[in-house]
């Protein structure tokens, strides 16, 4: 083995020992959570301590458009990627030995390049640690498994079970439903332990072909990460089955979206107690703080939670999803839940994320509320203890509202970094426009001959 994999996770070294390695792919997040970057033989990798790609990189849409340059000329200068051998980790289902490296980004003056998300949510965490806490969260993914579909045009629809019948909706927690796509989780599950990654569990959840998995607590940036990889993972094993994996927020019409709930603590890095709880176990002040900050600030991050027109589909009523900055403890039609914990895992859960996000961007923009909302020391509008589905909607209609919300917030642009705002802005505000330009198939069944 050369030098580099003895730096690498066991679990890499586990999958590298007594085989030759093929390739590392060599990668970094963009704006969407896509995974860009270059794939190298492996003995070239050892011998080659960086490469460059343009920082054009994250100025693309989804769509594969260029947005503008905020800071000036678009002269796509270099950027430096140094890996992070603590990401190395297999790639199990490719026909070869292949391992994956995420990338640290930086200029050519050696700084982060502050519009890269992974450093975004770095940015986030030492402002936690300057302070001497430290955020731990532990995040939950949900996804549909779907039919194959190569015709945009078509409808998403379920896909075929062992039975030979479609996936059945509204079998939230069901075993047989799960068992129903068994194969395709169990190779979840061999390719995520082949990774030296986690499952806390794994569920149905209420859509036809919707599955949850959860994740252990832990340090946000390793596990966005994780949900880097992860989203990869689940859709390699999907595809072995005859099927997609989509991470949509509402891929199927009357069904429910799929979240990315976020599970918030914060321990004093002095004591290494959870800051929500006080030496006799009680809610502390901090906590009250922290929950204020979220209702205060997220209405200016749910661009980032939320961040394409088809995510804010799922902000509807009675769909397992919140229209509003509630809280409660123990009360799911909340936007801000309080589970049922001990004190020393008292915890805030944001449920307002959807799955379509960029994980470092999604926990940055959660944890910079909740950032806010300890500094500022308010607290929070009093308790929902109802069905917060009765409320107000509180949440922006769409992309366009919600890009303005961002645009107008100075303390969050601050914690997140003006440049990398002023790019997600630039780089969404084409997405939208592009979207704006189709004409949909409501449109031209209810408006052509009727208007």
């Amino acid at each position: 083995m050369s030098d580099w994999t003895q730096k690498a996770p066991q679990a890499a070294r586990d999958f590298m020992a007594g085989r030759r390695l093929d390739e590392v792919e060599c990668i970094v997040a963009d704006i969407a959570g896509v995974a860009r970057g270059k794939a190298m033989p492996a003995s070239k990798f050892a011998r080659q301590e960086r490469f460059y790609l343009p920082n054009s990189i994250f100025l693309q849409t989804i769509t594969g458009g260029w947005a503008d340059n905020p800071s000036g000329a678009f002269t796509e200068p270099d950027m430096i990627l140094t890996p992070d051998y603590s990401t190395a980790t297999a790639a199990p289902w490719t026909a070869d030995w292949t391992v994956q490296v995420i990338h640290d980004v930086m200029d050519q003056q050696g700084n982060p390049v502050p519009i890269a998300p992974r450093n975004v949510l770095k940015r986030v965490m030492k402002l936690y640690e300057d302070r001497g806490w430290k955020p731990v969260v532990a995040p939950e993914m949900e996804f549909f498994l779907v039919a194959r579909n190569i015709d945009p045009n078509q409808p998403i629809i379920p896909p075929m079970g062992r039975t030979g019948r479609r996936a059945a909706a509204r079998q939230a927690y069901s075993m047989s439903a799960v068992d129903e796509y068994g194969k395709v989780i169990d190779d979840i599950y061999d390719f995520a332990e082949a990774q030296g990654f986690e499952i806390d569990g794994i569920l149905q959840e209420g859509g036809a072909g919707q599955v949850e998995i959860n994740l252990n607590h832990g340090d946000p940036v390793a596990l966005a990460d994780e949900i880097f990889y992860f989203k990869r993972l689940i859709r390699e094993a999907a595809l072995r089955h005859d099927c997609f994996a989509t991470f949509m927020a509402k891929p199927i019409e009357d069904e429910p979206g799929s979240a990315m709930h976020i599970h918030h603590s914060v321990v004093d890095m002095a004591t290494g107690r959870n800051l929500f709880s006080d030496e006799q176990g009680r809610e502390t002040p901090a906590f009250l703080h922290f929950i204020a900050g979220m209702q205060r600030h997220l209405p200016a991050v749910i661009a980032l939670l939320a961040p394409y027109v088809n995510s804010y589909r799922r902000y509807v009523p009675d769909f397992a999803a919140p229209i509003n900055l509630e809280w409660g403890r123990d009360n799911r039609t909340t936007g801000l839940r309080v589970p049922i914990s001990g004190p020393e895992a008292r915890r805030l859960e944001n449920r307002l994320a959807g799955m379509d996000c960029n994980p470092y961007l999604g926990i940055a923009a959660s944890l910079a509320c909740g950032y806010l909302g300890l500094i500022e020391a308010e607290n929070p509008r009093a308790e929902c203890l109802g069905d917060a589905y009765m409320s107000e909607d509180e949440l922006p209609y769409n992309l366009g509202d919600a890009l303005d919300l961002l645009s107008e917030s100075e303390r969050v642009r601050e914690v997140l970094g003006a440049d990398f705002c002023a790019v997600y802005e630039a780089v969404k505000r084409l997405e939208y426009k592009e979207f704006l330009q189709v004409i949909s198939p409501w449109e031209r069944e209810h408006l052509l001959l009727n208007v």
